[in-house]
């Protein structure tokens, strides 16, 4: 694992490309869960999430060590291969991205927009990663994780970014995908030495990881049935999981009506986008809203990236319920509705 030094050098060239993003305490937010809440926007990168910090160091530290590399190949649900596209075109490599049937169209459309091939492959993130290793010892191209120590320490300058700028926070509530967000935290809060909980928040239908952490083992699920893609993970990564089991406190399950829920509350709370995975800190924090009255927390919004066909059928469902009144609020009822 890599130390503060090295920490700070890979924020200073990603900073190159992607500027430091900002982390806000939202009123509204702080109403709605009694508490001072404070959020990374990782949803305001130039790829619309915190994966693109991974790929620009991943991609500038591969080129020092082979530099006349044919072609590289790799699989993802979005967010991993937008930030793997634009650090490729920008070093004028050859990408193939793998990704599984019925993927995000928009995200799919971004990846083809920054030059990289996208082909859809099997029933699942899992499957498309199993066929573009096979593609990549087949043809001599280099694979790209989704899980790589130069990714998690590129993705990490968030957690520095956060954690420098609001140091004395109680928890933080980070999603988990593959695993290099949540990795990446822990060690950054680690190496300056706070006192802060960390608390991990999965899918209740692609659970792995925290059947995972409750077991000590890994226990791999046969589905990952959520529309927030980018917690849609299966098959743990051992390295991940020892470094989740030492650092984190606990992992949060939520389920898809608590993820669209924490969508609609950024929105209203804040005017920010969110994409499943990136609402899910935010879904976890408000099902622990009584551990966390009158604390100072921090959830992590890690992408925008959702589409426009889901987002809208998310807030035309929020339409039709009665808008859910917050601690305090004076306002008068709506009509048909007691105070």
């Amino acid at each position: 694992m890599f130390d503060l030094h090295q920490l700070r050098q890979a924020a200073e060239l990603i900073h190159q490309s992607v500027p430091p993003t900002p982390q806000y305490t939202w009123p509204l937010l702080a109403e709605r869960l009694g508490c001072q809440v404070w959020a990374k926007h990782e949803n305001h990168t130039p790829a619309g999430a915190f994966k693109v910090r991974g790929g620009v160091l991943y991609i500038n530290e591969l080129i020092k060590r082979e530099p006349r590399l044919p072609g590289l190949v790799t699989a993802t649900r979005g967010n991993h291969g937008i930030s793997l596209a634009m650090a490729a075109r920008n070093a004028g490599l050859r990408l193939q991205i793998l990704v599984p049937e019925g993927n995000s169209a928009e995200k799919n459309a971004a990846m083809r927009a920054c030059g990289a091939e996208v082909v859809e492959y099997g029933r699942d993130f899992d499957t498309a990663r199993q066929r573009a290793a096979e593609l990549a010892e087949a043809n001599g191209w280099h694979f790209v994780p989704s899980l790589h120590p130069d990714l998690i320490k590129g993705v990490a300058t968030y957690a520095l970014e956060f954690l420098e700028a609001v140091p004395d926070l109680r928890r933080v509530y980070v999603p988990i995908g593959l695993g290099s967000g949540i990795c990446g935290m822990i060690r950054t809060r680690d190496l300056l030495g706070l006192n802060m909980q960390i608390i991990g928040v999965v899918s209740s239908a692609a659970d792995a990881y925290a059947q995972s952490f409750e077991q000590g083992r890994i226990v791999c699920t046969e589905t990952a049935n959520t529309f927030a893609d980018g917690m849609a993970c299966r098959m743990p990564s051992p390295d991940a999981l020892e470094i989740i089991r030492k650092g984190a406190a606990r992992i949060v399950r939520v389920d898809d009506a608590e993820i669209r829920h924490a969508i609609v509350a950024f929105h209203e709370d804040t005017h920010n986008l969110a994409e499943g995975a990136g609402a899910a800190a935010l879904a976890a924090a408000m099902q622990e809203r009584e551990r966390n009255r009158g604390e100072r927390i921090g959830v992590v919004l890690s992408g925008a990236n959702i589409d426009r066909e889901v987002l809208a059928s998310i807030f035309g469902a929020a339409l039709v319920r009665p808008r859910r009144r917050l601690v305090g609020d004076r306002r008068s009822p709506a009509k048909g509705q007691t105070p």
